[in-house]
């Protein structure tokens, strides 16, 4: 009785908040929000006398925005999208920002003071191709600034003023891979390879387009990397071979052409050449090993070695910082510093600048440079150098110091997990403690002016930073509430971060070795994040720490790397290089003595290692040998197949922890009606409070709960592409629900004329999932829940008395399960781009779903709305279970957007962890920004909340202390006259 009173107090505090909204003096005091723009591409400075000076990026995130030269800060940007690919940037009539994206089909013109879109042009085009962006300078055709664009096979000349096209020039049929447009008074000249041995070269009316002029010429070899302009008429690339510099002149639309070997000009330096990008005029930079060879084209095209640097690093576009000079920036290691030099492009015997820089190892090598000048008050040029790190970071120097850093490597998290902070220990001194108590006395004295709304706006701005101050949730130890706690975050760049959750600074970050690029590791990706050791209360004096995953290239038969880290100090324990790959990683719900959990790593061939490599974790595994199984999904081929162990590895090499494993069961879909287009399963820490769930007759059923279900979403073949590109009558999205240890199906469902993308959850015995429909052109929502019909004869209350249910008995996958399902859908008004679900640390709390929109923002929507026993006329006893009037679509109810009015920019995922506190749930949403806060989906039943009046308590209590003593007196002097009468 008291258990079903419990639960009925619960229903009523969740009913009663279907929203989750804050006070205006609340935001921040629960929450932080970062914002970020990811590894820049491109930057162009803009320091002119008026305005405020700034820098003008694009982002790997596909971001372009403008940033204070000052202080880093963002000032305005914009998120283009997934598929809006930045491929170039600049400024044009001085006061547009121009961004050229979509493989160069989108061109648009932002206003550089305050991000405003003042227009877009969109450039079709039938043939793909290389896209390039020029807007030429002194150059005009009827008094309009041209932009020069280069996309799909064609040359648009597009007004700088309204993004018109004026002309256009098809190269669609001339078969030219165009490499560089090349203004020359009035005429454009556009040159390019045809194959890889024949240059082309054409001439063109700036004013029309008109074609005036073409040649060509063939080279005696094929050519290797892009062509480089070093002058208005003189080219550079390499041979196929990469031993020679093919020097291409064009003179009045004729083409000449000589050779160098790269021998002849340094004899101690072999390798792989590669031309770098950079622009410099009449000079050229080429990469070989570690060296960097800076080289001088004369007027006569021969090549003169200027320069041979060691650990060279970057180099720098040219930067005219007069009429006839030009200088630029490059960057070499030394001595465990940066040294900076910038040079004149004309007298190489004098540095302009010269400066060395300590910046801490963990960023990683300089991947980018970009350089600006300035004029000091002597009128001499200083300047500014915005550097890429390889950690994906942002730095700007100048004067030999970092003005400011900027850990943009945030924005492409790709895995998220999570760590305790260590017990406080430490004793309390007699001096903290009477601070403390003035502290407290002061504060109840503010709240109370508060309360009596008597306080001052100093008071009340001393109150909010008090309330700030005092909630301790920067701490580095643990809370009782388990607020506190460490996100550990794995970035692309193969960094890890580690952020507390009370502010959401950076406690600490390292940039793993084993993920750097080297010539081991070429492309080295981080894959997953994993708990490794998670010490419990017999073991407190271990740190935890994490598995870090990696391959050194996007495939799966790329080499792997593993690394262990340290949770509390970020300090690489170890790492491995492994003889194999990565397909598949399994955490196994086993630890060992120390409290490491047991992983099976799954390669290509066939093979299972476990991990960690310990007697003990063999001894675990051969214990549980029959009980660990697991499942792969070809999504190429439409086949799911389950696995599990079988016996040591056949090998030339002994080892021990390498398994072979078995097919159990595989299920085959018709390709030719079929297409897996997303799975979800269970998350395997998930709690789950009761099995039973009373319905409004008070019957009882039983949820089929069980960590092995998985979820399936299969398309048609033609509606597996973007939404409009098919009819309903060829769409249909085919569900299933299998069991991954015996490939049972335990439900189906179709939904004739909708098709994806599927966007799921699954928690305890049912599953949410957002698809769109085509029929009625809205997007869908449906859930389903698997209830158990092999335990319905435990309704009667008697056999618990006598103990004769079977609840305590064991399941069994390969039992036949008697299920039953229930499902319903409803319309949805958002696109969607991530679905999570809030999980407790007891599974009490009612659920909600965390929905991330279209928009990068998370909605709550309570799981009651999306209950299958929902009915558009509910009786009395569903009203009294909670069950809300069925309707068609679900309802957005602005207050209950978790990020308030903020967006998380790029949302790509959302994760929940438990606190202690049952009531709360601790909710991480990454993207290009990062997003934190607590949501309590029933209510803070169990806790008092933030703007509880404490000094009204203090007050009851001293009124009440004092009734108590003056009835008291009152009640003495009675008795004393009844005596003396």
């Amino acid at each position: 009785m008291a258990i079903r009173v419990f639960h009925f107090i619960l229903l009523f505090l969740s009913f009663t908040n279907l929203t989750y909204s804050l006070y205006e003096d609340q935001v921040g005091l629960m929450d932080w929000h970062q914002k970020y723009i990811g590894k820049v591409k491109h930057a162009v400075f803009h320091t002119q006398k008026t305005g405020r000076k700034r820098v003008l990026v694009s982002t790997e995130e596909n971001v372009v925005a403008s940033l204070d030269l000052r202080h880093g800060e963002i000032f305005w940007r914009h998120v283009l999208g997934t598929n809006d690919v930045i491929d170039g940037l600049d400024i044009a009539l001085g006061k547009y920002v121009i961004t050229l994206s979509s493989d160069g089909s989108i061109l648009r013109a932002w206003n550089l003071p305050d991000g405003q879109m003042v227009w877009e042009s969109s450039l079709p085009g039938s043939k793909a191709s290389k896209s390039i962006l020029n807007i030429p300078k002194n150059l005009k055709a009827d008094k309009d600034d041209l932009i020069l664009v280069y996309s799909k096979g064609s040359l648009n000349a597009v007004s700088g003023v309204d993004g018109e096209v004026l002309w256009k020039k098809d190269f669609a049929d001339e078969s030219i891979e165009v490499s560089h447009i090349i203004q020359s008074s009035d005429v454009i000249y556009v040159a390019g390879f045809v194959g890889s041995s024949k240059i082309h070269v054409y001439g063109l009316n700036a004013k029309s387009g008109e074609l005036l002029d073409k040649n060509h010429a063939a080279l005696p070899s094929g050519t290797f990397g892009e062509l480089l302009s070093v002058s208005g008429d003189t080219f550079v690339v390499l041979d196929e071979m990469r031993s020679k510099i093919v020097i291409i002149h064009l003179k009045n639309g004729e083409i000449s052409y000589n050779q160098k070997h790269i021998s002849d000009l340094t004899e101690d330096i072999a390798g792989q050449a590669v031309i770098l990008p950079s622009r410099l005029p009449g000079m050229f930079a080429l990469n070989i090993n570690s060296y960097v060879l800076l080289i001088k084209v004369t007027n006569q095209g021969e090549l003169v070695l200027v320069d041979k640097v060691n650990n060279g690093a970057a180099v720098s576009d040219s930067l005219s910082i007069s009429e006839d000079e030009h200088a630029f920036a490059f960057v070499h290691y030394g001595d465990n510093k940066i040294h900076l030099s910038v040079k004149n492009v004309n007298d190489w015997n004098h540095d302009l600048l010269k400066e060395s820089i300590v910046i801490e190892h963990q960023r990683g090598k300089i991947d980018k440079i970009f350089v600006n000048n300035y004029v000091r008050t002597d009128r001499s040029h200083g300047f500014r150098a915005l550097m890429v790190m390889e950690d994906h970071s942002l730095l700007l120097v100048q004067q030999g110091e970092i003005v400011w850093s900027r850990e943009d490597g945030l924005a492409s998290v790709v895995d998220v997990t999570t760590s305790e902070l260590p017990v406080q220990k430490e004793g309390v001194s007699v001096a903290k403690v009477e601070q403390n108590l003035f502290e407290w006395l002061k504060g109840h004295m503010l709240k109370l002016k508060g309360t009596l709304m008597i306080a001052s706006p100093d008071d009340l701005a001393a109150i909010q930073a008090l309330r700030l101050r005092s909630s301790e949730k920067s701490k580095m130890t643990r809370d009782h509430n388990g607020f506190r706690k460490l996100l550990i975050v794995l970035t692309r760049a193969g960094k890890v971060f580690a952020l507390h959750t009370g502010d959401g600074r950076v406690v600490w970050s390292i940039l793993l070795p084993s993920l750097r690029k080297s010539e081991a590791c070429e492309n080295p990706v981080g894959l997953h994040i994993y708990q490794w050791q998670v010490p419990h209360h017999h073991a407190l004096d271990e740190n935890p720490s994490v598995l870090v995953v990696g391959r050194c290239g996007p495939s799966l038969s790329a080499p792997t790397v593993l690394s262990f880290i340290d949770a509390y100090t970020g300090m690489e324990l170890k790492s491995l290089s492994p003889a194999h790959t990565a397909a598949q990683v399994i955490p196994l719900p086993h630890t060992d003595s120390t409290e490491q959990r047991l992983h099976l790593i799954i390669d290509d061939n066939q093979h299972a290692y476990l991990y960690p490599r310990t007697p003990e974790a063999i001894d675990i595994l051969k214990h549980e040998f029959s009980n660990v199984y697991w499942y792969s999904v070809d999504a190429d081929n439409g086949v799911i197949r389950g696995h599990a162990l079988k016996s040591n590895c056949v090998q030339e090499a002994v080892d021990e922890y390498c398994f072979d494993f078995r097919d159990l069961w595989s299920v085959v879909f018709p390709s030719e009606s079929e297409k897996i287009i997303a799975t979800m399963t269970r998350k395997p820490n998930e709690v789950v409070h009761t099995q039973a769930k009373v319905m409004t007759d008070y019957d009882v059923m039983y949820k089929y709960i069980s960590k092995n279900l998985l979820f399936v979403a299969n398309a048609a073949p033609k509606a597996a592409g973007e939404i409009g590109t098919v009819i309903p009558e060829e769409a249909w999205l085919v569900i299933y629900i299998l069991d991954t240890v015996t490939g049972r199906i335990l439900h189906r469902m179709t939904h004739n004329g909708c098709q994806g993308p599927v966007h799921a959850v699954f928690s305890e015995n049912w599953v949410v999932y957002h698809y769109f429909n085509l029929r009625a052109h809205r997007y869908e929502m449906s859930v389903v829940e698997i209830y158990d019909q092999s335990r319905a004869d435990n309704k009667d209350v008697w056999r618990f008395v006598l103990g004769k249910h079977n609840l305590t008995s064991p399941i069994s996958s390969y039992s036949r399960p008697e299920v039953i399902a229930k499902s319903q859908s409803y319309f949805f008004t958002h696109s969607v781009k991530a679905i999570e679900v809030t999980s407790t640390a007891k599974g009490i709390t009612s659920k909600q779903l965390l929905i991330g929109t279209i928009g990068d923002q998370v909605l709550a929507l309570d799981k009651r709305f999306l209950d299958p026993r929902r009915t558009v006329n509910p009786s009395q006893a569903e009203k009294e279970d909670g069950i809300i009037p069925l309707t068609d679509s679900l309802p957005i109810i602005p207050q209950s957007y978790i990020t308030h009015a903020l967006k998380v920019e790029g949302l790509r995922g959302i994760v929940t962890v438990p606190a202690k506190l049952e009531s709360t749930s601790l909710v991480f949403v990454y993207g290009v920004d990062l997003f934190f806060t607590q949501i309590a989906p029933s209510r803070t039943y169990d806790s008092l909340t933030e703007d509880f009046s404490y000094a009204l308590l203090l007050l009851t209590i001293v009124a009440l202390v004092a009734a108590i003593f003056v009835t008291w007196v009152l009640s003495e002097r009675k008795d004393l006259q009844d005596k003396w009468r």
